[in-house]
């Protein structure tokens, strides 16, 4: 009889049911085999809506969605042109970090890629820049942010983990960092061999754009170091940064209109949240589940027997994210995913707050990996390419992110190195 619900579950799964209803499933099934009272999963949920920090997550999510239907991008753009378009490949370091700063606020890489991906190709086209080298870097650069605070998965992880989420903001600047410099290498040698135009560097373009940013410019600066230095926590500096948002772009620029445009962006930015939650809800018990019956340990002597190396075990854990962030999206295997993993990996000497930089690292990839990473069918979708042509588009930059991956995975004190330098406590 088990046999045959789970077997059920698994088909509804196939022809579309929500995940949320497949976990929350799997998770009632288990407890009812064990005749434990279902209250247990209640249980789990109330522990979780008791998290200050769940706050966070609605609130980042609003302040990512007003950004991005403003006309923030636009000016972010001409900033970060203004800065550093003279380098050969200017435009597409200006790519990429305008599309981090818009995935950390939103924290879903399809949202950079629609929103932003209309305003950014037609440039980098009008720019000379290759059709493929333009759909590979846009599709790239969606899910490039999700290292920098404030970051819906590094806090969802964080949850999830029990891990500081102020630790965690701290750990990614470095990795993410490196990712955005590996990228800006490769753009530069493809702004070097196909011979594009560089944009002079002018005191007054600089001027003029700083002028028209001036009320953005400070929102990543407050939040990072208030929450650094201690001024607010997470919860709080959401709570500032939707405000100072809010009032920026309906009031200052007037780029949203309060009665129309607010309404829809509400609604939307409530959609993921809602997703986002149910997920993590059902997941809960799930997770319940595998460590009352202690999943996590019976895991890790299947791997401790076939696995002795802390190195070998990177190795498997790598590829074995790179598919999970493949075949699920980023929240989904947040949740389902990492109850798992942390207890194994911590008896193999992991730190957690390093195997969050890893897990993220490898997700932000995943999405990129064919056949079917989710950026892939966005990006089809947006720019009406074949997936055949966004896949070929995107390899450069995957092999480059793995070589980036390899250093963060195998160079811990890249994630480690500012907590210890801060002296952030645990």
């Amino acid at each position: 009889m088990t046999l045959l619900i789970i077997l059920v579950i698994i088909f509804l799964f196939l022809i579309g049911a929500p995940l949320f209803t497949i976990i929350a499933s799997f998770a009632i099934l288990g407890f009812t085999n064990l005749e434990i009272d279902l209250a247990v999963i209640i249980v789990e949920l109330y522990r979780l809506a008791s998290q200050p920090v769940l706050l966070a997550i609605p609130l980042f999510t609003l302040s990512g969605y007003l950004l991005a239907e403003s006309k923030a991008p636009k000016r972010l753009v001409n900033l970060t042109q203004a800065i550093i378009g003279w380098l050969p490949g200017g435009l597409a370091i200006v790519v990429l970090i305008t599309c981090a700063v818009f995935t950390a606020f939103t924290g879903g890489s399809g949202i950079t890629i629609v929103a932003l991906g209309g305003l950014l190709h037609p440039i980098l086209i009008s720019e000379k820049y290759k059709e493929k080298f333009t759909l590979g870097l846009i599709t790239t650069s969606g899910s490039l942010g999700l290292l920098f605070p404030p970051s819906l998965p590094l806090i969802l992880y964080g949850i999830v983990s029990e891990v500081s989420i102020d630790k965690l903001f701290i750990a990614g600047l470095l990795p993410g960092f490196l990712l955005i410099l590996a990228l800006s290498i490769y753009s530069i040698r493809e702004g070097i061999v196909e011979k594009v135009d560089k944009i002079p560097f002018s005191f007054k373009n600089l001027n003029n754009a700083i002028k028209d940013s001036i009320w953005e410019i400070p929102l990543p600066i407050i939040i990072i170091s208030g929450i650094y230095n201690g001024w607010f926590t997470p919860t709080e500096a959401a709570s500032i940064t939707v405000v100072y948002v809010f009032i920026v772009e309906v009031f200052i620029y007037k780029d949203l209109k309060l009665t129309t445009d607010i309404p829809k962006i509400m609604v939307e930015s409530v959609v993921l949240v809602g997703a986002i939650f149910m997920i993590l809800a059902s997941a809960m018990g799930l997770t319940s589940y595998f460590i009352d019956q202690e999943v996590p340990q019976k895991l890790f002597e299947v791997i401790s027997q076939l696995i002795t190396s802390k190195i070998l075990f990177l190795v498997i854990l790598n590829i074995f994210l790179l598919i999970v962030g493949m075949m699920m999206d980023i929240f989904s295997a947040i949740i389902v995913v990492v109850p798992l993993i942390i207890p194994v990996a911590k008896l193999y000497g992991i730190d957690p707050v390093h195997l969050g930089i890893i897990f993220l690292t490898n997700l932000e990839i995943g999405y990129l990996t064919p056949p079917v990473g989710l950026n892939l069918f966005i990006s089809s979708f947006r720019f009406k390419k074949s997936i055949a042509n966004i896949t070929i588009a995107v390899l450069p930059f995957i092999i480059t992110l793995l070589i980036s991956l390899l250093v963060i995975t195998y160079v811990p004190q890249l994630s480690l190195f500012l907590l210890d330098y801060i002296g952030v406590q645990n």
